[in-house]
């Protein structure tokens, strides 16, 4: 793998978005492109109070970091965790002014109710092995907070989940470099997307969206 700066390195969150959608995720992180609905403003106001409390807590022999920026050289991606609680585990790492050893636990918050996918495990496992190398620890769990049962869901991080990881950021960096974004598959989701009037898949059952503006563009022309 070639060495990148870290502004070039892909953005941690963009794994659960390419998961779910890689038109959307290609829209968001190579077009730049972005809108608002409820859905998008919920999800932010949900990770802005996971944020918004004290950065470091402490409740008994579990410290609370809120907002952790985290990095993965070896994957080339960067970040930041909702929420990592350290746990005193005599497996764990030594933490700069504490005594003992602690044991990161990643739990990322979301919206809504667990998917029927494993995007959000995806992400969630993809901070953990950014903890791993940062902290030269291993993290066999997380957890992911839904908003709507307000309940924790455990997520045991292993090999195979870890495998989809690095398969979903292989595609994610060919796809990078490439400047490549590909053709809708209209789902159930692009109702509710945020980017529906940007992405227009509804135009690919006929022609893309591309050849779509090209035709109605000389119709114009045609007209003045």
């Amino acid at each position: 793998m070639t060495g990148l700066p870290e502004d070039a390195y892909l953005a941690l969150s963009g794994i659960q978005r390419f998961a779910f959608c890689r038109r959307q995720w290609a829209l968001v992180h190579i077009e730049r492109q972005w809108a608002e609905n409820l859905r998008t403003v919920e999800g932010d106001l949900l990770h802005q109070r996971a944020h918004s409390e004290h950065l470091t807590e402490s409740r008994g022999d579990t410290l609370i970091v809120r907002g952790l920026r985290v990095v993965s050289h070896r994957l080339q991606i960067q970040g930041i965790c909702d929420v990592v609680e350290f746990r005193k585990d005599p497996s764990g790492v030594t933490l700069h002014g504490r005594e003992g050893k602690w044991l990161p636990y990643p739990v990322e918050y979301k919206r809504g109710s667990p998917k029927l996918g494993d995007m959000d495990e995806l992400q969630l496992c993809a901070q953990a092995m950014c903890l791993e190398e940062m902290l030269l620890c291993a993290i066999p769990e997380g957890s992911l907070f839904y908003g709507e049962p307000r309940r924790r869901t455990r997520v045991p991080l292993d090999d195979a989940l870890r495998g989809r990881v690095e398969a979903t950021l292989t595609e994610m960096r060919m796809l990078y470099a490439k400047g490549y974004t590909p053709r809708a598959t209209p789902g159930k989701g692009c109702s509710a997307c945020s980017l529906k009037e940007l992405c227009l898949p509804q135009l690919t059952k006929k022609q893309s969206p591309s050849a779509y503006l090209r035709e109605h563009l000389s119709e114009k022309e045609d007209e003045a």
